[in-house]
């Protein structure tokens, strides 16, 4: 991979620049906050995904910590978060943990493959509809999933699907732990109102503090059946063993789908909080060198029991807002996440499900971005169609199928609408040189000679125009009148192989029919392509003409010649 030329991190560049005192003690203070915030929503996040609560805090400090260091972003915070539930979760039932190590370790290999590809700008084009329609439906995902521990339902097992998980939860409604719920609540309205006291001490963490030290006095009064961590997981601090997945060709080949899926999510997501914090801080972040990061964290995260990681907004923007400025805040929250694991992990077993649920609760409301969701619904048809397909396929089904149709349907509404760019006009008396800029000489009205034809292409010519201007072509009443045929090309930014295909089969039936074609203004990029695929010798390199001047005094020879 290499540090030079435009895979570089910003860490280097930082350290370059020059880095002082004042510098590394805001980085320093920003990253232990930074840390405390990100403690909660690792262990949260790891055990919705269906891993444990370790698995969530060793993402939270390998990935963030190599997010950080080979990272195209500054302020960039790495670690899990709540979009990969959903698909994380999903693949530990059909798969197990191997499967989603393999397929983590293939994300992260297809991550690095979209960074060395330059594919980082490209990937930040995905439309705004699909963003939010799967955001938001992997909002409404996670609560579904955090309602049994929200209730304390007494449930051995919750259905995968969305609506059969309403189905249990109505079924069981009756085992409702009061005490649970309330616990829940407290923590949900503890967070909303810890921010109206103090920005700098996070919610969820006060939350974990207070509901922990509640259900303990809770039970030392003799009241039980409040479930805690501990109660669903061995808690431990022992230093993960390296561990290489069972890696077969049938379990790539198996595995490829959801592992695109995973990288296709955590590009988005990272290059979307890279994008919010260049913003906040007028930089510009390196969106290869951010992926090439994404990758590497992928790649190493499950060789240690972890879980897929990405850029986290929410980190991100705590981070900026308590100074953070260079990666060294980042590696600085890994760190103190580390020191937590190493020390405090006994104490997360006495931490209560149901202010987890709380907490993930409130980061679905976070997620679920409804005022974007519903300013969406007063654009075109095209946008809301492609935002609630997006989202009810990933609430009903799963983020992948969700992800293929949504960016399917993006597609094909983005190439009707570069048709509908691209236009042929047909000029059969004269060109008026106001409203051109490829006329030379004098400026007056160049009258088109009879029997001769100008047709000019406006926009891209691909497939979506080339068979309409081949239709238009191929009229036989036009045939008949015209001896001549300019195709006046000036407008055309690019030609794929579907026009010049058509273009190609124009050029032959004309010939055909005794009708010669001249090409004008054709720009050098679209010329060679014309040149490689023969066009050029097709109508003659006479006939290639650079601009409409020369082209209607080249037709007007041709018509004089077979006169």
């Amino acid at each position: 991979m290499g540090i030079k030329g435009d895979f570089r991190p910003k860490l280097f560049t930082v350290l370059k620049e020059g880095y002082t005192k004042q510098n590394l003690v805001q980085d320093l203070l920003a990253g232990v906050i930074v840390g405390i915030v990100a403690l909660p929503l690792a262990i949260a996040f790891g055990i919705a995904s269906g891993a444990s609560p370790e698995a969530g805090i060793l993402t939270a400090i390998v990935a963030g910590f190599l997010i950080s260091f080979f990272g195209g972003s500054k302020v960039q915070i790495g670690g899990p978060t709540g979009a990969f539930i959903v698909i994380v979760y999903g693949i530990i039932q059909e798969y197990g943990m191997n499967g989603l190590m393999i397929a983590t370790f293939m994300a992260g290999a297809f991550l690095i493959l979209m960074g060395v590809l330059h594919l980082g700008t490209i990937i930040k084009y995905i439309p705004y509809p699909i963003v939010v329609g799967f955001t938001s439906g992997i909002a409404l995902t996670i609560f579904a999933t955090q309602i049994k521990d929200l209730f304390g339902l007494q449930i051995e097992s919750v259905p995968a699907g969305f609506l059969d998980k309403w189905v249990v939860y109505a079924q069981n409604l009756d085992t409702i732990n009061w005490w649970s719920l309330l616990v829940g609540l407290c923590s949900i309205l503890i967070i909303i109102g810890t921010p109206k006291i103090s920005r700098r001490i996070p919610g969820s963490l006060v939350a974990i503090i207070l509901m922990t030290l509640a259900v303990l006095g809770l039970k030392a009064l003799g009241i039980e059946g409040i479930e805690t961590i501990g109660d669903r997981f061995s808690i431990s601090s022992a230093l993960p063993q390296p561990e290489v997945p069972d890696i077969t060709w049938d379990s790539i080949r198996r595995l490829a789908q959801p592992a695109m899926i995973i990288a296709m999510l955590g590009a988005i997501e990272s290059l979307l909080s890279a994008a919010v914090a260049d913003g906040v801080i007028g930089d510009h972040h390196n969106s290869n060198q951010e992926l090439v990061a994404q990758g590497i964290a992928n790649m190493v995260s499950p060789l240690i029991g972890g879980i897929p990681a990405t850029g986290a907004i929410a980190r991100t923007m705590t981070n900026i807002n308590n100074g953070g400025r260079t990666p060294v805040a980042g590696i600085a929250h890994a760190i103190v996440l580390a020191l937590i694991y190493l020390f405090l992990m006994p104490l997360v077993q006495y931490i209560p499900m149901s202010c987890l649920a709380g907490i993930l609760v409130v980061v679905a409301y976070n997620m679920s971005e409804w005022r974007s969701f519903r300013a969406i619904l007063r654009n075109p048809k095209s946008d809301i169609i492609v935002l609630l397909v997006t989202f009810f396929l990933t609430v009903i089904f799963d983020l992948t199928i969700a992800i293929e149709v949504g960016v399917l349907i993006a597609c094909l509404l983005c190439m009707k609408r570069m048709a509908e760019t691209t236009n042929v006009s047909v000029l059969s008396d004269e060109i008026d040189p106001t409203a051109d800029t490829d006329i030379q000489g004098n400026l007056e009205h160049l009258i088109i000679p009879e029997g001769v034809k100008v047709y000019e292409i406006n926009g891209p010519y691909f497939f979506g125009i080339g068979n309409k201007f081949e239709e238009m072509m191929g009229d036989t009443r036009a045939n008949e009148r015209a001896k001549v045929r300019i195709i006046r090309m000036r407008k055309v930014p690019f030609i794929d192989s579907t026009g010049v295909h058509n273009l190609s089969n124009m050029c032959r039936m004309c010939s055909q029919l005794g009708v010669k074609v001249v090409l004008s203004g054709v720009n050098p990029n679209v010329m060679r392509v014309l040149e490689r695929a023969g066009v050029d010798d097709l109508v003659g390199k006479e006939n290639v003409c650079s601009h409409i001047s020369l082209a209607l005094k080249r037709a007007q020879e041709i018509v004089a010649s077979e006169s």
